[in-house]
């Protein structure tokens, strides 16, 4: 746990960014889907290695409930997808129509199961001042142990954030996992933010935090759990 209660003064900042919301037909995916669905949209922009702002949210459903228990996480167990489900993909407003005619429509396959990608809806970034990224990935030369560390991991954390102008005042990791491509295992652990002000919210939310932003790292979005962080 981090707790800060400084409060400094951050000026206003504007944004051009927002995460389109498509409606979606899939029956289940993979738990770790993170680099199968990246590869398949990024397949359909021709733009995206040119923008650095893509990023593509993993999808994800209910935890454990009514007698049904989430999978581990791994890329062989499947979790089933309900119909209120949406992929959202996080872009530059400027790329909004583009994406949505590149996108909707289209059948992926994702490691072998089917999604359709129905009708879109661009969504402003949220205000809330308690966020969170299901994944924060480490950099590929970031030293193991004091990323596994959670005190070290949220004092590199905040350092980070602070050449954002950003102070962190409450924060929470969940465990590390690893999410798993063909070029190796990206290694990556929740992280949840509070007491931010609109402001920083919102800049966070445009910029991410750490690498693999096509992979879902370092995409914040509403806190709504506190299982979410701990990996639910």
């Amino acid at each position: 746990m981090f707790w800060n209660e400084n409060e400094p003064d951050i000026p206003l900042v504007a944004h051009d960014i927002v995460d389109v919301l498509f409606t979606i037909t899939c029956k289940c995916l993979p738990v770790d889907h993170a680099y199968a669905l990246s590869q398949a949209v990024r397949a359909l922009l021709p733009w995206c290695d040119d923008e650095p702002r893509l990023g593509v949210h993993t999808i994800h459903v209910a935890g454990s409930q009514n007698g049904w228990e989430r999978p581990a996480h791994s890329p062989e167990a499947l979790i089933m997808v309900s119909r209120r489900t949406k992929l959202m993909i996080r872009v530059p407003t400027a790329r909004v129509e583009d994406l949505v005619a590149r996108l909707s429509g289209q059948q992926l396959d994702i490691r072998g199961q089917s999604l359709q990608i129905g009708a879109a809806k661009p969504k402003p970034l949220s205000q809330e001042t308690t966020i969170f990224a299901r994944y924060v990935a480490a950099d590929a030369n970031a030293d193991a142990e004091r990323f596994s560390d959670e005190s070290r991991f949220l004092e590199a954390t905040a350092d980070t954030l602070r050449a954002l102008n950003i102070q962190v005042r409450k924060a929470l990791c969940g465990k590390t996992m690893t999410l798993y491509t063909p070029d190796g295992p990206v290694r990556a652990r929740a992280l949840m933010l509070a007491g931010l002000t609109r402001e920083e919210s919102v800049r966070l939310q445009c910029e991410g935090l750490g690498p693999h932003r096509a992979l879902g790292c370092g995409l914040f979005i509403p806190h709504k759990g506190i299982e979410a962080v701990k990996g639910g």
